[in-house]
This record gives structure tokens, C-alpha cells and sequence, in this order.
């Protein structure tokens, strides 16, 4: 299996266009960004984050970290922190772990994006297994999944030369 059922039949029942990709079997970003030959800044990944009291789905480029303090702000929140493991892995009980797809919508989380995704034609992401993503316009994404756009990246460090 390389697309949760459920995320197909979401995007199968909304007649929206996307391609599956397989690729081997990858755990982290930085590996199914290499498995599928796409750049970090194409790769969307998931980071779940409590904040206050509640779970907020976060996606933002796969290379880039979130800043909390932006994210604290955007979210009106007085603390947020990453949620753990064991805390969100019920949350989404048809995912193999770290896996999920960014349609908190589907598990009736809320969904941040960073604004830096907004500005590429597509996106590629997880598909909640370890051999599959999808590729789908970014558009599409948004128009089904509704989330908050705001900027809470950390710009990865540049390395010198």
C-alpha cells in the first residue's frame, strides 16, 4: 500500500487530480525527498504541535524548521511545543508512524500552513505509509483542506563555503 484508503477516497470523491508516487522505504524527510528526487522545498512535511492544550497539525517545506515563537503567535497560543509520539500516534491510527498526510481536516485537526508552500505550483508529501507520497497542485490542497496560511519557518542555516 502506498496511499491511506482514506486519503484516496477524500481525493478520488473530490475528482481532483494527483499522481501517487512509490519509492523505497524512507523513515525522514531528507530520505523520501531523495527517495522521490524532489528538492526539500518541494517535500511538505507534517510536524504535529500542541499548542496550549490542543493538537495543530503544522506543514511546512521539509527542509525548513518551525519557529515557535512565530508559530506561538500565529496561533495566539501561550505555550506550543512539538507534541510527542505517544501523545498524536492515536490520533491518526490508519498512518504508519510519522507518515500522515497534511489533511488534518480528515482527523478533525486544524492545519497551518506556511505561507512559503503557497508559492509553488505543487506539492509532494507523505501519503501516511513509508513507500508512498503524492504529488498533487497546491491549489487543490487548499481548496480541500482549508488551513490557516501563516510564516513560522526557520529558514535552514546556510552552509559556508
Amino acid at each position: 500500500m502506498t496511499i491511506l484508503p482514506r486519503l484516496k477516497e477524500f481525493l478520488d470523491g473530490h475528482h481532483v487530480r494527483y499522481e501517487v508516487l512509490g519509492h523505497q522505504e524512507a523513515y525522514t524527510a531528507p530520505e523520501v525527498a531523495h527517495a522521490l528526487h524532489v528538492s526539500g522545498k518541494m517535500l511538505a512535511k507534517v510536524v504535529i504541535v500542541r499548542a496550549d492544550e490542543r493538537f495543530v497539525m503544522t506543514v511546512l517545506p521539509s527542509h525548513w524548521r518551525i519557529d515557535f515563537d512565530r508559530l506561538k503567535a500565529a496561533l495566539g497560543a501561550h505555550a506550543v511545543r512539538l507534541a510527542t509520539e505517544d501523545e498524536f500516534k492515536g490520533l491518526f491510527p490508519d498512518c504508519e508512524i510519522r507518515t500522515m498526510p497534511p489533511f488534518g481536516n480528515l482527523y478533525n485537526i486544524p492545519v497551518y500552513v506556511d505561507r512559503s508552500l503557497t508559492e509553488d505550483e505543487e506539492i509532494v508529501f507523505q501519503a501516511g505509509t513509508h513507500f508512498g507520497a503524492v504529488k498533487l497542485r497546491y491549489q487543490d490542497f487548499a481548496n480541500l483542506v482549508r488551513p490557516t496560511v501563516a510564516e513560522f519557518h526557520q529558514a535552514p542555516a546556510k552552509i559556508a563555503s
